[in-house]
């Protein structure tokens, strides 16, 4: 017989080199059967077979794989296992190493799960760009999950907490179980149809691949992604995915944390209102003290030039200041009360009829209060203004000339005469009294003998 090689094995060379060439052969597979032969040393290690109606496995189960695994290792369980082929050397037992062991019914569901996502995410049903925002503040929320669970039950719980004046529509439906796909898809349309809500949650507690399975079906997914009304999913806890979540526009880890993704905080949203309250309130005071300083500075700039056009011109800018100062206050109260109106109708499940009667007598005695202020502000100003004028007219040199004093000038400038030393008899002078001027020649000078 004709040798084909001229090396000679040895059993551990030949058991060393097959069992290279069947690791790197078979990497990684998945192998499903039927246990048998169960064995559980002291070392923590399994042992046992996989078989089907025609051959057999050895496989070996090492401890730390064992741990990790999640179902009960039985004789007679049919199984997938996931593993690599390997050889044991010191007695060339072809063996199957075990990395992780699935209920062979769950291992089909998973397989099943991810065929549907890959086909799914090639069509762009998972494409970002087209998922829409969420309503930051919607008035009217549709629930699509159990009516008897407890994800229900924490959705109203959450909703009534953060933001109560949203109305809540409950479309009860089977979450697991064969209906339970079905139903889910006939409230998706009967909610589109509705039109009714502008955010709709779906979503269950936590489970198994197979309880979630009616959030993995094909029809239910595209019904999600199809939906005109933004679609909120929440399946499971934190660490379930579906392909429901993959299709819709937002995904959260828990119904309650879709509650509180779909709604905003009336907490926060109360304290943002109080906090522009009291910065409205600074901004008026500070105008009505910018304006005050304004009306200072116009009341000096008035004492020091001659009132008789520059009053008038002042009083009618202060008039119209102080009218658009009003219709400036009475927009802006105005706009505030259609602003308080607006939020009254958008909580009106709340009723706060009682409040809002208090905040609106509020801001009507605020506003009366700053009319009122404004009023006595321009009576105030009005007199100061008048005494003012009153002032100056006392000391004008037409209320002396009306005494019987005259002012005396000389000269074609009309230089002001103030002594005899200025002119010698023959001068021409004008004489200047309260209703006219007399034009008068020097007969005679006669000093002040004093002088």
């Amino acid at each position: 017989m004709q040798p084909i090689t001229d090396h000679v094995y040895t059993p551990s060379e030949l058991n060393r080199e097959v069992k290279l060439h069947l690791e790197a052969g078979f990497p990684g597979i998945l192998l499903e059967a039927e246990i048998s032969n169960l064995a559980r040393p002291a070392s923590g290690h399994l042992y046992f077979t996989l078989k089907d109606d025609r051959a057999q496995v050895r496989c070996a189960m090492f401890r730390s794989a064992a741990s990790r695994t999640g179902i009960s290792v039985e004789n007679g369980k049919k199984v997938v296992a996931r593993g690599r082929i390997s050889l044991y050397e010191p007695r060339g037992d072809f063996q199957f190493i075990i990395d992780g062991l699935q209920d062979a019914g769950e291992g089909m569901l998973q397989r099943r799960f991810e065929e549907l996502k890959k086909k799914l995410a090639a069509e762009g049903l998972f494409d970002p760009a087209t998922k829409r925002a969420v309503p930051a503040y919607p008035a009217r929320i549709a629930l699509i999950t159990s009516a008897s669970g407890a994800a229900v039950r924490d959705l109203l719980h959450v909703l009534k907490r953060r933001w109560p004046v949203a109305g809540v529509r409950v479309y009860p439906v089977k979450v697991q179980g064969e209906e339970a796909a079905g139903e889910i898809l006939r409230a998706l349309h009967a909610a589109n149809e509705h039109g009714w809500a502008e955010t709709l949650i779906i979503g269950r507690g936590g489970g198994s691949l197979e309880d979630l399975m009616a959030f993995n079906d094909e029809r239910v997914a595209r019904a999600v992604h199809d939906s005109a009304i933004p679609v909120i999913s929440a399946v499971g806890h934190e660490t379930d995915f579906s392909i429901c979540d993959f299709v819709a526009d937002l995904r959260a880890p828990t119904p309650s944390a879709a509650a509180e993704l779909a709604t905003p905080d009336q907490a926060v949203l109360r304290q943002a209102f109080l906090r522009q309250r009291r910065q409205l309130r600074i901004r008026i005071s500070a105008r009505l003290q910018r304006e005050s300083q304004r009306l200072d500075h116009v009341s000096h700039r008035l004492h020091q030039q001659h009132p008789a056009t520059r009053l008038a011109e002042q009083l009618k800018r202060l008039e119209t200041a102080n009218r658009l100062l009003k219709r400036c206050m009475a927009r802006r109260f105005a706009d505030q009360n259609s602003r308080l109106e607006h939020l009254a109708l958008r909580v009106g499940s709340h009723k706060p009829e009682r409040k809002l009667v208090e905040l609106r007598s509020r801001v009507n005695t605020a506003l009366r209060a700053l009319e009122h202020q404004a009023a006595a502000q321009v009576r105030s100003r009005k007199e100061k203004l008048a005494e003012l004028a009153r002032t100056l007219n006392a000391v004008s040199p037409l209320e002396t000339l009306a005494r019987g004093y005259a002012i005396v000038t000389a000269g074609d400038p009309g230089m002001l005469v103030s002594s005899v030393r200025q002119v010698s008899p023959g001068s021409r002078v004008s004489a200047r009294l309260k209703d006219g001027v007399l034009d008068c020649s020097v007969r005679g000078v006669q000093s002040d003998p004093e002088d």
